[in-house]
């Protein structure tokens, strides 16, 4: 069995950029990987202009003595110049009038009529609550780079710099066959040794949150004529193709046999809990994920192997989930021979983190995962005890 590591160089190396970029308006962007490098096309701010409700004055000016105000200014004004022995009154993010080399906050000085002076014991130097033009972003300055996925703030950057559509990948189209003779949908009865289609809905989920494009093609039985059917009429329209169940070594299990007479099999069983029987190869042509049928297999693999993989099929940089060094709320006495996962939630005592152990770790227990804050990884052979540091992966 190949390593966890090892498992996901191969299926990496096998991921090339296979998307298109387009135009989309700023609206659209959120969550979107970005094709080329954003160059600012302007300055921010764009002139020098008040970080304070106050006064633009000439320092010299106001140590001086009392100055008249001559005047007020507000944000989107265009101001003329300050007049020598003058103050005008000034809002935050107003531009400041030529002249003037500090800003005075109003609660400085001491204001008489149309007269300003400065209050006992106040100070003001030059350069005082002004925002230099250009201070944040400089004309032609890389402020984002191609393959980022945008995020709010992104979308707000590219707005203050008058940008109203960017260059994105295309959305990467991802084919998702269930399979299993045992599944309902839900909303049909419950029906003797069946259960709900739970990872139809889960996967759907997570690969709509990487950008995705998910062309869903339902449930296919345990047939292996009709797999095959499935897998080839679904990989004639998407990038990527999943699947799950049906890939670990029982007589019902199929997919593997439909992979291998359509293409072929790359990785096949990793030393993961849980995960082991996790598939990855090419059918037609195109990529192919075979995940484990129980959904926390499943969640888990696709965090893994499959994530990593979609990011950087779709242009974007491979960020696994956040990782943060913890404290054991529980002890690990016997070493495994596969890196395992458990679903723990996160606890603060004092100044640290610790992580609890979720009482059901079985793969088909997903109330686990939706109660989890992390995963606490186990790496092969390794055991720990009660408030030991632990690596936990955050979850989303």
């Amino acid at each position: 069995m190949l390593t966890v590591a090892e498992a996901r160089t191969k299926i990496l190396a096998a991921a090339t950029p296979a998307v298109a970029n387009m135009q989309v308006p700023l609206q659209q962007a959120h969550g979107r990987i970005l094709a080329a490098d954003v160059l600012a096309p302007i300055q921010v701010p764009p002139c020098d202009n008040s970080a304070m409700d106050g006064y633009a004055v000439r320092v010299a000016d106001l140590l001086a003595g009392p100055l008249p105000v001559a005047g007020a200014i507000y944000a989107g004004a265009a101001p003329g110049e300050l007049l020598v022995g003058t103050a005008q009154r000034i809002f935050t993010g107003a531009p400041l009038p030529a002249g003037a080399d500090a800003v005075v906050i109003q609660e400085d000085v001491q204001r008489n009529g149309d007269t300003i002076a400065l209050l006992d014991g106040a100070k003001v130097v030059a350069g005082d609550n002004i925002r230099r033009a250009g201070e944040d972003i400089r004309v032609g300055e890389q402020v984002l780079v191609a393959g980022r996925r945008l995020q709010a703030a992104d979308i707000g950057l590219l707005a203050s710099l008058g940008i109203a559509a960017v260059a994105v990948r295309s959305p990467l189209r991802v084919g998702l066959l269930c399979t299993g003779d045992e599944l309902l949908e839900p909303g049909d009865p419950p029906q003797p040794g069946r259960i709900y289609n739970s990872n139809r809905y889960l996967l759907v989920a997570m690969l709509g949150s990487l950008g995705c494009e998910v062309v869903d093609a339902g449930i296919v039985g345990d047939d292996l004529a009709a797999t095959c059917t499935a897998l080839q009429q679904l990989a004639q329209g998407v990038d990527v193709l999943v699947s799950t169940g049906g890939v670990s070594v029982g007589d019902a299990d199929v997919v593997k046999q439909a992979v291998e007479s359509l293409g072929g099999l790359d990785v096949w069983k990793i030393a993961v809990k849980p995960g082991k029987p996790l598939a990855f190869g090419h059918v037609c042509g195109k990529p192919f994920f075979g995940l484990p049928g129980n959904p926390v297999s499943a969640f888990v693999t696709l965090l893994l192997f499959v994530q990593p993989f979609l990011q950087r099929a779709q242009g974007g940089d491979v960020r696994d989930p956040v990782c943060v060094p913890v404290k054991a709320g529980f002890a690990w006495p016997k070493a495994g021979k596969r890196e395992e996962y458990l679903r723990v939630t996160l606890q603060r005592e004092g100044e640290a983190l610790v992580a609890i152990r979720l009482p059901n770790q079985g793969s088909g227990v997903l109330s686990s995962v939706a109660r989890a804050d992390a995963l606490l990884r186990v790496p092969v052979g390794t055991t720990f005890v009660l408030g030991d540091v632990v690596e936990c992966l955050l979850l989303p």
